[in-house]
C-alpha cells in the first residue's frame, strides 16, 4: 500500500502530458533510378511512367558483340542472342512489336537498355532481333514500333483509329492545367489523362489530331517543333 501514493502521482503527471506531436509529412516513393531523367550528350530525356498506346515510326538499328556481357542500364547483362532492345523513354520492361515496314517482318522485344542517341534512330536492337527483321545485314531498317499490353501477347496496329500526341506529362497537376488551356487556343481536344505507378501520379497532357496515322505523323512533325518529347498515341 505504501506505493499507492507515488503510483497516483506518477498517473497524475504523466496523465495530463500532452500527447507526442505525430509529424504530418508524407514520404513519397521515390521512382525507380530507369524511371529518373537523364542526360546523354548535354540532353535531357524523361522516362514515360506508363507505355500505354504509344506508337513510333523511324530508323532502327541494332548492336552486338561489342557489347555482349556488358551492363545494361536496366542493370542486366546484355545478351545478344536475347529478344531485347534499348530506347531512350519507354519503361523498362515494356514489351514492344517492332514491324520492319520494308520487308512486313515483325518481331517482339523487351526493352531493357537506354539508346540509341543517334540522331535519326529511335530503337537499338539486339542482335537476335535484327536478324529475325532480316536487318542484320544492312545494319538499319524503317520500322514501326507499338507498346503490347500486359493482357495482350501480340497487337497489330490498324491505321484508322483515333491519334492522339502526348505533349508533357507533369506530375504538378496545376502544370498540366496550364499547358492544356495553351493548347486549346490551337486544338479543339486536348485532354489531361492521369496516370498512376509506384505510389507517384502523373498528368499526361494529350492533343486530338487526327483519325489516320498518316495525318498524325503530319501534325507529331509541326509540334515536335516545340515539344521535342512529343509522340503518338493511338487509342
Amino acid at each position: 500500500m505504501r506505493f499507492v501514493p507515488i503510483l497516483v502521482m506518477f498517473l497524475l503527471v504523466f496523465g495530463c502530458a500532452p500527447p507526442p506531436k505525430v509529424s504530418k509529412k508524407v514520404y513519397a516513393p521515390k521512382a525507380p533510378p530507369t524511371q529518373r531523367p537523364y542526360r546523354v550528350g548535354g540532353k535531357v530525356y524523361y522516362p514515360l511512367p506508363s507505355a500505354q498506346g504509344y506508337v513510333e515510326e523511324g530508323v532502327a538499328s541494332w548492336y552486338g558483340p561489342g557489347f555482349h556481357g556488358k551492363t545494361t542500364a536496366s542493370g542486366e547483362r546484355y545478351n545478344m542472342y536475347a529478344y531485347t532492345a534499348a530506347h531512350r523513354i519507354l519503361p523498362m520492361g515494356t514489351k514492344v512489336l517492332v514491324t520492319n515496314l520494308e520487308n512486313g517482318r515483325q518481331v517482339i522485344v523487351r526493352i531493357n537498355d537506354r539508346g540509341p542517341f543517334v540522331k535519326g534512330r529511335i530503337i537499338d536492337l539486339s542482335f537476335a532481333a535484327a536478324r529475325a527483321l532480316g536487318m542484320h545485314q544492312k545494319g538499319t531498317a524503317w520500322v514501326r514500333i507499338q507498346a503490347l499490353s500486359e493482357t495482350s501477347p501480340k497487337a497489330h496496329l490498324s491505321l484508322k483509329g483515333r491519334y492522339f500526341i502526348q505533349v508533357g506529362a507533369f506530375a504538378n497537376y496545376a502544370n498540366a492545367i496550364k499547358l492544356k488551356e495553351k493548347l486549346r487556343k490551337r486544338y479543339s481536344i486536348v485532354t489531361i489523362e492521369p496516370y498512376s505507378k509506384d505510389g507517384r501520379t502523373f498528368y499526361r497532357v494529350q492533343v486530338f489530331v487526327a483519325n489516320d496515322l498518316g495525318r498524325a505523323k503530319k501534325m507529331l512533325s509541326l509540334l515536335e517543333k516545340h515539344f521535342p518529347q512529343a509522340f503518338i498515341i493511338a487509342r
